[in-house]
């Protein structure tokens, strides 16, 4: 069970300690000079992380076995970080941000999930798209 929870547990707390790291990116600073910063110590880490648990692991060597999907990775978490950054220069608050994002995303990630995947798009899931956008209704009201 722990390997189970552990993971959403790891997510959870990192996402509220990032909200907290986008909000509070000075105003003055270019997001993306701040986000070179960012990820120049999320290199590291993952490096250093990645000898933690690998003994005598063998980093290059793990290269070999890269597709597509990190390169578009890296892309794509840039636009998270800076969107986020942007909103919170915008004015929106911490509260609402994430759960506007969220519900958008929940309701996208339910569509690739049946498109590309072929995961079944049941009443309850769809029930749960219109309650996603019930809540985003009365939270921008």
């Amino acid at each position: 069970m722990f390997s189970y929870i552990w993971p959403i547990a790891l997510v959870v707390l990192s996402n509220v300690v990032y909200q907290i790291c986008a909000k509070s990116t000075p105003r003055d600073i270019d997001p993306l000079a701040s986000l070179t910063v960012t990820y120049a110590v999320g290199a590291i880490a993952s490096a250093i992380l990645y000898y933690v648990t690998n003994k005598g692991g063998h980093l290059l060597r793990e290269y070999s076995h890269l597709n597509w999907s990190p390169f578009v990775l890296g892309i794509v978490i840039v636009g998270l970080e800076v969107g986020f950054i942007y909103a919170y220069k915008a004015g929106w608050q911490v509260s609402v941000a994430s759960i506007v994002q969220s519900s958008f995303l929940a309701v996208a990630l339910l569509l690739v999930g049946f498109f590309l995947y072929h995961e079944a798009l049941t009443a309850s899931k769809a029930a749960g798209i219109l309650i996603c956008m019930i809540g985003l209704y009365f939270i921008n009201r």
